[in-house]
């Protein structure tokens, strides 16, 4: 479990597949603390167990259906993901609950300053638009946001500068794929509901 309050952003070094999975390196400084192999990490907000590791160096072991429904595979040598290690009981609740299992994911239609603010709209499955609610969370690539506006096509966020700097967001372009998950909440009230028809989502993490 994660809070989406994204403790650093790790740099990709390799993304390679092998005869079993795909194998993830990242270069990292702030999650390796205290970091044990097995140890859960959130990688742009998809829940990953450490393979291997050193001071300024994370391995995960990625399998087929993480590549396929995840943003992971588009992203480069070289290019930003979000880091968070899974929560301890002392861990200040900053954000919301996140599991690290990624419901889908979205393309990014606008991103762009607006004022003193950037503006960040989404387009995901419009099926997944059902999980949304206005001034409710979601996480994107693992961070948690605030829905400002919603529509039948998708949903806006306005980011603050602190958010661009601390995660991989002021990397991103108009186009750029990013990993989602919903609040948990909506998809146990809807199981319980009777309503849930396994048709859109599939978790991972």
């Amino acid at each position: 479990m994660f809070t989406g309050i994204v403790e650093e952003t790790g740099i990709v070094r390799s993304f390679t597949e092998q005869e079993q999975a795909w194998r993830l390196v990242l270069d990292a400084a702030v999650v390796t603390k205290g970091l044990q192999l097995g140890d859960s990490v959130a990688v742009n907000g998809c829940c990953l167990t450490v393979v291997d590791f050193a001071e300024d160096r994370l391995e995960f072991d990625l399998l087929a259906q993480s590549v396929r429904l995840t943003s992971i595979d588009g992203i480069g040598p070289g290019g930003r993901v979000n880091l968070e290690r899974a929560l301890l009981p002392t861990t200040r609740m900053g954000g919301h609950f996140v599991s690290g299992h990624v419901d889908g994911t979205g393309a990014i239609a606008t991103i762009e300053p607006r004022g003193k603010d950037v503006y960040l709209r989404i387009t995901p499955d419009p099926e997944m638009l059902r999980y949304v609610v206005a001034k409710g969370c979601v996480a994107v690539d693992g961070i948690s946001l605030t829905v400002a506006e919603l529509d039948d096509t998708g949903f806006s966020i306005w980011l603050i500068p602190h958010t661009l700097e601390v995660t991989n967001l002021g990397d991103k372009r108009a186009g750029d794929r990013v990993n989602l998950e919903f609040d948990l909440l909506a998809k146990y009230v809807e199981r319980l509901l009777g309503k849930d028809d396994d048709s859109s989502l599939t978790w991972i993490g």
